[in-house]
């Protein structure tokens, strides 16, 4: 009961943080920027932007996006270090630089080596002569810039690590004592990451697993958390990057293939009861399977965290939409009524979600890992039972 308190307060607070917080999370005059353009003598400047009518893709792409400085509210941006590499060698600076520190507005700055520009989001070599023709820049750089999604990873790795060396001094403190405060907290969710993930799939062997287990739980479920959090440190679309699930499944991925038996193997090229005109067409498609596996990961995690952003968002957008498009304040105002009740009530559903994908991407870690290292069946493996065989089968097309 005291876990399911705490969750309740959480919840609670993250909704009273998120009603304020809506009218600085984006500022539609603030967003329109104009196109950098050149001045008779060649030299780059950029134009102060007109008021435009408000664009919600644009603000939407903006945030489920990573860039490489991070929207506080209105014309308050924090800027990022920029890292980039080009035929010239490294060059680092500010993307502050990229801002005119009068009108707000992007501007090209010239480095070292040459002079870049902030264009959707990347970086690029401002060439005049492509720029006037309007084409693309002849310059190709290397990006490995800190970017908000970078940063929003620093501090995902450094909550886990706040949270996990504190919990494990209360442990050595407590010894034999029961658990309180935030260890109370977090055993519940361990013990069920144990019991109902690790040993149910994997089994006797479950325990090589679990640090990972817990890591990538714990990672996943912490960083939908921080995004749902409308202000700096929160906000960034951290697991709804596909970059980012993509890496955590090429590591499920890699785990997998290290830890797999020969019956493992065996059951992906040649399904033992499996007659061999059969196996013609079968193992192609377990071979196929076995890739599908981590892109089923990637795209859960990605489509869902962005899914939720990319609604909230919309529904926060109509307050300004009817508002620009009636010319009346008072037709924002009363859209923002059920805009922000929907957006509270999509607050609680994200909070939910947030832990659903967090225990989904980790389950199917697990059962992963368990079919990699299942021992095999003796009689299954000479052909004793067809009816074993023709279930065995059945079932691991259901897995895949």
């Amino acid at each position: 009961m005291r876990f399911s308190a705490l969750v309740a307060r959480i919840a609670l607070s993250l909704s009273a943080a998120l009603i304020p917080a809506l009218g600085f999370a984006y500022d539609p005059d603030a967003v329109a920027a104009s196109d950098t353009l050149q001045n008779q003598n060649g030299t780059a400047k950029t134009e102060v932007a007109k008021h435009e009518a408000f664009n919600p893709g644009e603000m939407i792409i903006e945030h489920i996006s990573d860039n490489h400085e991070w929207h506080v509210y209105g014309h308050v941006f924090i800027p990022l270090p920029v890292i980039v590499k080009t035929d010239k060698g490294f060059e680092c600076f500010s993307s502050g630089h990229f801002r005119n520190p009068e009108t707000h507005e992007l501007q090209p700055y010239k480095g070292n080596n040459y002079t870049y520009a902030l264009k959707a989001g990347k970086i690029v070599v401002w060439d005049e002569v492509a720029q006037a023709e309007n084409q693309q820049a002849t310059k190709t750089i290397l990006d490995v810039s800190i970017t908000k999604n970078v940063v929003t990873l620093f501090i995902v790795v450094a909550l886990m690590f706040l949270i996990f060396v504190n919990v494990a001094k209360s442990y050595k403190k407590r010894v034999g004592q029961t658990t309180k405060g935030l260890q109370s907290a977090l055993e519940p969710l361990i013990i069920f990451v144990r019991d109902d993930v690790a040993k149910a799939s994997i089994g006797k062997k479950y325990e090589r697993y679990m640090p990972y287990l817990l890591t990538v739980f714990f990672f996943v479920w912490i960083a939908n958390l921080l995004g749902l959090i409308p202000f700096f440190p929160g906000g960034a679309n951290f697991t709804g990057n596909i970059t980012i699930t993509l890496s955590l499944a090429l590591i499920t991925f890699v785990i997998t293939l290290f830890s797999a038996n020969k019956n493992y193997w065996r059951h992906i090229f040649a399904m033992p009861g499996v007659p061999i005109g059969v196996l013609v067409i079968l193992t192609p498609i377990e071979i196929f399977g076995m890739f599908l596996k981590p892109m089923v990961l990637m795209i859960r995690l990605f489509a869902n965290i962005t899914a939720g952003h990319i609604i909230a968002l919309s529904f926060y957008a109509l307050i300004f939409i009817f508002a620009k498009g009636g010319e009346s304040t008072g037709t924002g105002l009363g859209v923002s009524v059920a805009s922000v009740a929907f957006c509270v009530f999509m607050m609680f559903l994200e909070l939910l979600v947030g832990f659903i994908q967090a225990y989904v991407f980790t389950l199917l870690s697990a059962i992963y890992f368990g079919s990699a290292v299942e021992e095999h069946n003796h009689a299954e493996e000479h052909g004793h039972d067809a009816d074993d065989g023709l279930v065995t089968a059945h079932a691991h097309t259901v897995a895949h």
